[in-house]
């Protein structure tokens, strides 16, 4: 029960690396999953017995991650579309 959440972190940071990563570049499919992956599990994860805090943290962790990297390309889209420059 160590090693799943523990390689589970390297999505996590991937996710934070591609904080630099300009937002045309990001795909909302992959952070759908990566977000609701981390939603779903922090709750499964807080509801176990005998409670597993790495896994707890690394799904809070995706969710986070995951939240904002949607919420970066939603700015950029609404940008945009608001400066005429997205054609729909």
């Amino acid at each position: 029960h160590f090693w799943g959440p523990t390689f589970k972190w390297g999505i996590s940071i991937a996710n934070i690396v591609d904080f630099a990563k300009p937002p045309e570049k990001l795909s909302y499919p992959q952070q759908i999953v990566v977000t609701c992956t981390g939603v779903i599990c922090v709750r499964y994860s807080t509801v176990i017995t005998p409670k597993n805090w790495n896994l707890v943290n690394v799904n809070l962790a995706m969710a986070g991650t995951g939240i904002y990297q949607l919420s970066h390309k939603m700015r950029y889209v609404t940008d945009l579309f608001f400066l005429g420059l997205l054609l729909i």
